[in-house]
């Protein structure tokens, strides 16, 4: 089976989603943080691998559910930081990261069936601003990471194209909408009602943003 990695920060304020500030406060963007970094928890904790790992910069909080392996992010830029990461795996290995709080086991559930790895070396989950909200390895090669320029409209194209260039055969996940900016936590928020993001968030609109 398949090692599912999250890669996240801890949800401190004015360490997480800056770019929600303004309209939000450092403190609303820190819950809104948490509570996207908990749907994603909860949906690794829901789907059927051999192993959870979060690769944490910072310290683990009382969200942070049972049965998961915490190491730390090493220094560097984030393309460093994800290919450190799928360094500390072995075998099959899908990453994802915490701007998608309405990903479920279901969105993940073609890179996680016993056949995903059959008839492809690697699983891309593009993102709408450009990026990707999902990337899995058959052989968690760090070097296929390293070096893509990331947080640019290009980052997942060039991503690809990584991995095609090395002769990979790659199969796409559902295009998924990340949570960079307040527009985009409306967005999310009307699509996935249901999470704790979405319950977060209509709390802080309402005035009530109380931890």
């Amino acid at each position: 089976m398949t090692t599912l990695l999250v890669i996240a920060k801890a949800p401190v304020p004015g360490r997480v989603k800056t770019r929600l500030t303004p309209p939000y406060s450092p403190s609303q963007a820190a819950l809104l943080a948490e509570a996207a970094l908990t749907d994603s928890l909860a949906a690794v904790v829901a789907a059927p691998v051999r192993r959870r790992v979060l690769a944490l910069d910072g310290a683990p909080g009382p969200w942070l559910p049972t049965g998961f392996e915490v190491v730390p992010q090493c220094a560097g830029t984030l393309d460093v930081r994800l290919a450190a990461a799928f360094a500390r795996c072995t075998g099959p290995t899908v990453l994802i990261g915490m701007d998608t709080p309405q990903v479920t086991p279901t969105l993940l559930a073609p890179a996680l069936a016993k056949d995903a790895w059959r008839k492809c070396d690697a699983w891309f989950g593009p993102a709408l601003d450009g990026g990707f909200w999902a990337l899995g390895l058959a052989v968690p090669e760090p070097e296929l990471v390293r070096g893509v320029p990331m947080t640019r409209p290009d980052t997942g194209t060039v991503q690809r194209k990584r991995l095609v260039d090395a002769g990979l055969v790659v199969r796409d996940l559902r295009l998924l909408r990340d949570v960079d900016t307040a527009e985009d936590a409306l967005a999310v928020a009307a699509e996935a009602p249901h999470t704790r993001f979405a319950r977060a968030l209509a709390r802080i609109r309402a005035g009530d943003d109380a931890r």
